[in-house]
């Protein structure tokens, strides 16, 4: 359901939109009222069916600037695996995903590898690390 309003400042449109929040196991089906403006900034108005508080503040921050913790592996040399598990140290921007995955397949690293080690450094200026989640003995 869609209703259009007009102001003197542009296009203003508002809509309700169906979101499934991933913050806890419970994954509640929420409905989001959001008003989006000519520029095409989102500003959620109301929530409804969140079984809790972090629902409504899962909805704004999804429709605004929906960001992600990357989890992949990197190439061991000299390892006793392959590779090994990483994630980001904290959230990056959801569309830098794919640039940051190309950037995570192209590295690799050298054996040993300690869980908490820093692999990478400021993933696409981001600011964010991505880490070792586990070790990985030299052979």
């Amino acid at each position: 359901m869609m209703e259009n309003t007009n102001q003197t400042s542009g296009e203003i449109r508002r809509e309700k939109i169906p979101l499934t929040c991933i913050i806890c196991p419970m994954g509640c089906s929420m409905e989001v009222e959001v008003e989006t403006d000519a520029g095409g900034h989102k500003k959620v108005l109301s929530v409804k069916d969140n079984g809790c508080k972090r629902g409504e503040q899962y909805a704004a921050k999804e429709l605004q600037n929906p960001t992600r913790t990357l989890t992949t592996t990197i190439k061991v040399e000299g390892g006793d695996l392959p590779v090994v598990p990483v994630k980001t140290a904290g959230e990056v921007p959801k569309t830098s995903l794919l640039q940051c995955m190309e950037v995570v397949r192209r590295a690799s690293c050298k054996a040993p590898v300690k869980r908490g080690d820093i692999l990478l450094y400021d993933l696409l200026g981001t600011g964010i690390n991505v880490i070792a989640c586990a070790d990985v003995e030299k052979v």
